[in-house]
This record gives C-alpha cells, structure tokens and sequence, in this order.
C-alpha cells in the first residue's frame, strides 16, 4: 500500500516497539501528549463524494405528505420532500431512532420501524411518545400496518420468523410462522386487498400470502430473480421490487410487466396517492421517484453509501462499500463499481477489502467470510465461509490472515480456507490488519493499540506495541518509517513516527457506533491507505466522501 521501510525492518520495528510509544520516560510522555495537539495542517481534499443517505431502505408516506426513508448503518429515519426531494429533517439516535430497517404508518399517525441489529420493534405514538412494540431476536426487518391497525413483522436475514406484533407492546409477539427459511422469512410485506398479507421471500423467487388468523400461506406469483418487497396500487394491483434485476414490475393474471427499469441492489418501494412510485436502494442510497409517464426523477443522489475499506489495485483507490466496491482513479473519477445484490450476488459483500496481486481480498461480517476476487473475470477465487464477525483479511506469507472479532483472534487460513494457525488470541476488538516486510500488525479497536503480533509467519509470544493511547483505531499504513491511523471515535487521522510523536494530519467526520453489541465494534470499518508517492487516502463513513491529504511525509 505504501512504501516500504527503508533500511534494516527490524531495527525500525524495534525503534517503534521498544519504546512503546508514549511510555519511555516522563520527558518523552509529556512530549508526545504536547505532540498529540498538534497539526501540521495538511488540507484533506474531498475528491469524490457519494449519496447523502447511508444507504436508503425502508420508506413510507406520512400524514403530512412527506416520504420517511430509514437507514440501517445511519441509524435515521429522513423526512424527504416528494416533489423537491430536499430532506427537511432527520431522526436518528437522538429521537431514539437506532438502525431502521424498514417503517410503517398507521392512520392515526402513529409510525413504527424495525431495528434489524438490535431486534427492537419501535414508535412514536400519535403524541410523539416513543413506544417499543416488542424486542425480538435480530434480523427483524419489514412491517406493516393491517387496514384495521394490526402491525405485521418478519425477520430476513438474521431471522426467519413471520409475527403480530403489539403496537402498545402489552402483549408477546404472536408467531404466525417459522418456516419461511432459510435465510429469510419474509422482506418489504403489504397488507392486500382481499385481507391477506402479502410479502417476497428472497431466497425463494416468489410472492407469498398468508390468512394471518389461520397461518396459511399460498403462493401468488414466482419466478422473480430477488424479490425485495411488494405493495397494492389503490386499483388493488399486486407490483414487486425485483432487487436482483433491479426491476419494478406490475402483476396483472399471474404476469409480470415492466413498470420500470433502474439498477441492482434496490431496497424498497412506496406507491402515492397519485399513483407515483418511490422506490430506495441498499446498494447506492438513492431515493427516486417513477413519474406517470415511466420517466424516473433523482429525488436523493447514490454512490458511496458505507464508505469503509480501502486499497490500491492496478492504479485506482478501490472502496469497500458493504454492498459494492467502488474504484476511483487517483483523482477521484470513478473508475468502476461492482454491485452485490445481498445473499445472492455473485461477489458477496465487502466492508473491508485489500489488494492482492490483481485480485482483491474482501471482508465482511455481516456476510461472516472472506473472498479472493477477480474484478476481471468477475469471479471469486477463493472464499473461507463460516467465520465469526471478521472484520479484515490480508495475504501474509501466502496465506489468508483474518481478524476475527467474534472469536477475539487473528487466525490465518490456508487455500482450503481452513485455520492453519493462531496469529493472536485474547484481543478485545481486533480490527485493522496491515502486512509489511514480513510484519504482521493487527490495531486493537478496544485497547486503543497497534500490535506486532507476527514475523515471517510466525507468531510472536508476546505482541509488541507499536503504538497505544489511541481512540478506536481501526485502519492504518506506514510509510517512510512513519505509521498513519484513523482514530474513528474522533474522525482524527493522525502520523506517528519512529520517536513515538504524533501528529494530527487531518479531521473528518467521526466513525459511527456500533448498534449493538453482536456487531464489531467498528462496524464500518474506517480506513486509510497511502501511496507509493506518500499521498493519504481516507474515506469518509458518515459524509460518504474520499479524501486525498497530498503527501504529508
């Protein structure tokens, strides 16, 4: 990623570590904290930019005629203007608002959502005041109103299970069904005319119904690519959001016609009273709207929605984008984007990512794997399947290191993708890995350090620090004996050199929190690369930017 130590490695590991930054002696720890203020005002210049929703899933129309958008990973819920598209407000963890997936209105003006991290069910009442409906399991996700204020949730995803829910939440949640599996019970669901409730099954290629008194399912219309959600005109015709083929079709005898024609990775979908869809998307974090006339308005701009990841392949910074990777040449013009559709795309997801030769190592947890994939033959190469929440994966010394969160160790994997050796154990929070001449250094997000836990494939007895008294490391790079990180909590990009001083290069917005504890800590990963010729590059996760700091070494 960027230049290599010049001179003996192990001396210069032995500088960093045998000080152990910030602790030699009262002098130098008084220095250093002198040195942690300052900055030595390198301009961070924003070189591409992305949607301004990180990530747009669920939507529905208020009583006030405005569309309320949720976001998982932004945690809000954004009050968007129909016509204009303009957001004229936000609720996000403030109002009590945390990882929505999807949201539902009821006549009286009461509205709920779905925390699908979390498993809460949620609302505000007709007065405002915040109500929980139910706290099920994860993975909770669609929901909708009956016409007489029955309130329907399904789990996708993390969960498989069809329920009523109690809107004033006196009462358990009634289980309608749990064999909707695998992967996901039902997604965007709509109460239909004829009293049933309606919902895609994902995985399934089909439109079900269920009589909810009765708990029996039938199925309406299959054949789809991804289904993601279905609503009723006010004529009462059944229309399907096709996420896979990135398709809006109308359903009339069983037949599927084209309503409209956008891209993969759609979320969800709204139908107005004028007969004018809305319709979100997971991948790109746009909102826009379908005119009468099948012309298509920009109501919300995509592009970066989970900025994260970052590497340098074949000349371009590539950002690992959860559900795409997006490749920008050095100056910021988009070189290409690679979609995943959730659970069936042919790429899989990537919250994190690294170069490996003319191929790229992709990492997420909410996909609980790592993949080697080709961006040219648009094929994965390799993949390890069934890990605990990794969070980052790097090729050391032929092999595929892993920094698996849910099992507190650095593990690495051979070409069977099995564990061939434990690289460290007992770490909080590992997060960022970062390989360099025969080095392997893992940042600890919880412990505030970054570990030498490696050499030559070896692991070491006892880490070395390479630094500590950070605020939630994540990523980090060296060049010219110099170590760069992101400081997530504090949206700090800082230098430290071989002295132990620090330097701030640059802020940008902070990292967000994770929604829970059964998700890594840094859950979007915050990254940082640096180039051959010194220049820093960072994405921003909450604003959805990149940013260039033009060589500060």
């Amino acid at each position: 990623m960027g230049e290599k130590f010049r001179g003996n490695p192990l001396l210069i590991i032995t500088i960093l570590s045998g000080c152990i930054l910030f602790s030699c002696s009262a002098d130098h720890q008084n220095s250093s904290e002198e040195n942690q203020q300052k900055s030595n005002h390198f301009e961070a210049n924003i070189i591409a930019t992305g949607a301004n929703i990180a990530g747009a899933n669920g939507l529905a129309i208020g009583p006030d005629g405005n569309l309320y958008v949720t976001s998982v990973l932004g945690s809000s819920i954004s009050v968007i203007e129909p016509e204009s598209g303009e957001i004229l407000k936000t609720l996000g963890v403030e109002e009590g608002v945390i990882g929505p997936d999807d949201v539902d209105f009821y006549e009286d003006g009461s509205y709920y959502w779905t925390s699908i991290m979390t498993g809460e069910v949620a609302g505000f009442d007709d007065d405002g005041n915040r109500v929980i409906a139910a706290q099920l399991a994860p993975g909770v996700n669609p929901i909708t109103f009956s016409d007489d204020g029955r309130l329907f949730v399904s789990q996708c995803f993390f969960g498989t299970n069809l329920y009523e829910i109690d809107p004033n939440g006196e009462q358990e949640a009634r289980l309608i069904s749990d064999e909707l599996g695998p992967g996901c019970g039902l997604n965007g669901m709509d109460w239909g005319p004829d009293n049933r409730l309606y919902g895609p099954r994902w995985f399934n290629q089909e439109v079900v119904s269920f009589d909810v008194d009765t708990n029996s399912m039938r199925t309406e219309v299959s054949g789809f690519n991804t289904p993601a959600a279905v609503k009723f005109d006010k004529n009462g015709k059944l229309h399907v959001l096709d996420t896979g083929a990135g398709v809006l079709y109308r359903v009339e005898d069983g037949e599927k016609m084209v309503v409209a024609t956008l891209s993969p990775g759609l979320d969800n979908f709204v139908i107005g009273k004028d007969g004018r869809f809305y319709v979100t998307s997971f991948t790109d974090g746009f909102v826009k709207r379908i005119n009468k006339d099948g012309s298509i308005t920009e109501l919300q701009p995509g592009g970066m929605a989970h900025a994260g990841g970052i590497t340098f392949s074949q000349d371009n910074v590539v950002v690992a984008d959860l559900h795409a990777i997006r490749a920008f040449t050095k100056s910021g013009m988009e070189a290409f984007t690679q979609r995943n559709v959730l659970g069936t795309g042919v790429m899989g997801g990537a919250l994190n990512i690294a170069s490996d030769g003319e191929d790229l190592i992709l990492t997420s947890w909410v996909d609980n794997d790592v993949r080697v994939w080709n961006q040219a033959e648009q094929k994965v190469k390799w993949r390890s399947s069934g890990l605990a929440a990794p969070v980052s994966a790097v090729r050391y010394e032929g092999l595929i290191a892993v920094a698996e969160h849910g099992k507190s160790r650095v593990i690495s994997l051979n070409k069977d993708g099995e564990v061939e050796a434990i690289l460290a154990e007992d770490l909080p929070a590992p997060t960022g890995l970062t390989v360099r001449d025969g080095h392997l250094f893992v940042s600890d997000r919880s412990l505030g350090k970054i570990l030498r836990i490696a050499e030559n494939g070896q692991r070491i007895t006892e880490p070395e620090i390479v630094a500590e008294n950070l605020v939630s490391p994540e990523g980090f790079d060296f060049f010219d004996r110099k170590l760069v990180v992101i400081e997530a909590d504090l949206g700090e990009v800082s230098m430290i050199n071989a002295s132990g001083d620090k330097s701030l290069l640059a802020k940008i917005p902070p990292g967000t929190q994770a929604a829970s504890d059964l998700q890594p800590p840094s859950q979007v990963f915050n990254g940082v690369a640096v180039d051959d010729n010194g220049n820093v590059y960072v994405p921003g996760e909450t604003n959805r930017a990149l940013y260039k700091i033009s060589n500060p070494f």
